[in-house]
């Protein structure tokens, strides 16, 4: 929290120029394309990593499905979690974001500049229709971030907690492939107290096909994508151990 504290108030002098830019392209999809929407966040991104002396290393950006739609479905530790997966992601992305914690400055131009959802916890009624919603755009081949751990806990130390079932409707909805992501030291840029440089992965495992997941109920396939990120999470962090 220290550190994005600190962030914030380094970049204020970009505040009046950068936020009114990010509104204005999220304001006129029809003259700003996606990509270039896109690409504004990643230079916020950026911006926030330069200041920070925050650096992201990505692997497995090969197991990314070339064509299509998918669910990227990672592990959550922190406010920075989206943020390093947007800026390795090279293809435009969106995510799913819990509308609470949406509506705040910067924040609230990061999910409009993306098209991301705002999903409302205590409303199953909105959040059928964002689950439907998010389903036909995934058919016609938008990707996603969704967490289905639903929350994170302030410096987690890498421990990925149960994921929500629910989350995975949308897999089985649209067909489309499941790349479960796992973040590795995310929580220790905004979420811990430490203030010096810091290094994050983002592992990008290899896609589960519909054919792997379908038959299965929704309960298996989170705890299915719940074990390979923890056993990746696990394997890089005994391997850091042994040098």
């Amino acid at each position: 929290m220290i550190k994005f504290i600190y962030v914030i108030l380094m970049n204020l002098f970009r505040a009046p120029y950068m936020i009114p830019k990010m509104r204005k392209e999220a304001d006129h999809p029809e003259r700003y394309t996606i990509e270039e929407r896109y690409q504004l966040a990643k230079h916020c991104v950026r911006l926030m990593k330069m200041t920070g002396a925050i650096k992201t290393k990505a692997y497995g950006i090969e197991n990314l499905p070339k064509e299509g739609g998918y669910m990227m479905y990672p592990n959550h530790q922190g406010k920075y979690d989206a943020l390093g997966i947007i800026y390795t992601h090279k293809k435009p992305c969106s995510l799913v974001m819990d509308k609470a914690k949406s509506n705040t400055i910067l924040v609230r131009e990061f999910v409009d500049l993306l098209e991301g959802k705002r999903l409302d916890k205590k409303d199953v009624r909105q959040a059928l229709t964002v689950i439907n919603e998010v389903s036909e755009e995934v058919k016609n081949g938008k990707i996603y971030i969704l967490f289905p751990e639903g929350g994170y806990e302030f410096n987690n130390r890498n421990k990925v907690y149960d994921f929500k079932a629910g989350s995975f409707k949308i897999a089985l909805k649209t067909k489309a492939p499941i790349v479960p992501v796992a973040l590795i030291d995310s929580y220790r840029v905004f979420n811990s107290a430490w203030l010096g440089p810091v290094t994050t992965q983002v592992h990008y495992l290899k896609p589960i096909t519909y054919e792997e997941y379908k038959g299965m109920k929704t309960q298996e396939i989170a705890a299915m994508v719940k074990d390979r990120i923890s056993e990746k999470i696990s394997s890089v962090l005994e391997s850091q151990k042994q040098g």
